[in-house]
């Protein structure tokens, strides 16, 4: 732990808090490293085979709620809360029209971790210079963190029963991000939950994948399906699945809460290559190159652009028969990768089906 003699540990704290919200954090807070019952619900949850093939989620034994294991000396961490909400109606419009393709709202425009991680690398820097050397390290998603567990006992909100934090100020659409420091700083008071007796995240989840409150099956979760599930998607599941061609909003977008969320114009954060606009039909299109050329800097390239195609396929076969949306499926009927091909003969033949008399 780094000796700080006559430092007064509640002005730094203040003022990391200040420094945080200069740097473009809309939230921050700090919290103990105890996780003692969110570790007893990962690993129910895993034990229960929830994770799917997220097989990183049970690797690193405890290091995941236990951080003083997976950075020695770390005594607390630094939570911080990053905007990325957009209008909700566009959101809204995306899904109901069935000819578009509706990609989740924190991956229209450029990837987060990078943009977080600088962010927060010149915090911890400017607070070395106010207070001189500690021991720190910077996460983004980017190791085994309990990241909403942590955010929520550092009091930038709670667990809500989809599992998304959510803050009573500003709603859930935010990043997070973490400070690992060995400082010994003043903790500050966990968030208490308010979801009440509300129960919309759960019954609007299209593939039903959230069983229970603060239970989610992430086999049946669109955002698991379309974004870490390799292989073809369970046909059962594809009808469900619409236009969500990566990830999936509905919990948020229902959440009474996300009513004072702030929208942001975060230059990085605007959509690009018109993805809050584009159809199934132009993105179905895209060869590999385009696809890697377009996606560069984006979440979207951790689909791959197998996957890209899967699940576009998918969306098409749930899309109104239309001549265009024949035409597309039927050009990659010959494509070499037998899952998006078989992919691609389910959509043609639910087309097939529903204009049979």
């Amino acid at each position: 732990m780094t000796a700080l003699p006559d430092i007064d540990l509640a002005r730094v704290a203040a003022d990391i808090k200040k420094m945080a919200r200069e740097a473009g954090f809309q939230r921050c807070g700090i919290a103990d490293i105890a996780l003692g019952e969110d570790e007893a619900h990962l690993r129910a949850w895993l034990a229960r085979g929830f994770h799917g093939s997220m097989r990183w989620m049970a690797d690193h034994g405890d290091k995941r709620s236990r951080p003083r294991e997976l950075v020695p000396g770390t005594v607390r961490v630094v939570s911080v809360g990053l905007d990325y909400g957009q209008d909700e109606d566009v959101a809204w419009r995306a899904l109901d029209d069935g000819e578009r393709a509706y990609v989740a709202r924190y991956a229209l425009g450029r990837d987060y971790h990078k943009l977080m991680r600088n962010r927060l690398q010149k915090l911890a820097e400017r607070i070395a210079a106010e207070i001189g050397p500690f021991g720190y390290r910077v996460f983004v998603d980017s190791a085994p963190v309990l990241e909403r567990a942590l955010a929520r006992d550092a009091g930038i909100g709670w667990i809500g029963k989809h599992t998304c934090l959510i803050d009573k100020d500003g709603g859930s659409w935010f990043f997070l991000g973490e400070i690992y420091v060995d400082l010994p700083l003043p903790i500050d008071r966990p968030a208490t939950a308010h979801c009440g007796t509300c129960t919309r995240c759960i019954e609007i989840c299209p593939t039903a994948a959230i069983i229970a409150p603060y239970q989610v099956d992430a086999r049946r979760c669109i955002a698991y399906l379309t974004i870490e599930h390799e292989g073809a998607i369970d046909e059962a599941l594809r009808p469900l699945i619409g236009n969500r061609i990566f990830g999936c909003d509905d919990c948020q977008l229902i959440c009474p809460w996300n009513k004072f969320a702030k929208t942001t114009d975060e230059p990085d954060f605007r959509a690009r290559n018109g993805l809050d606009q584009a159809t199934l039909v132009e993105l179905f299109a895209w060869t590999e190159q385009e696809f890697l050329q377009r996606t560069e800097g984006s979440a979207l390239r951790r689909s791959g652009y197998a996957r890209w195609l899967r699940n576009l396929a998918i969306a098409l076969g749930n899309a109104p028969t239309t001549p265009s949306a024949i035409a597309a499926l039927e050009s990659r009927k010959g494509i070499d990768d037998a899952v998006v091909r078989e992919h691609v003969e389910w959509a043609l033949a639910r087309h097939r089906a529903s204009n049979t008399p």
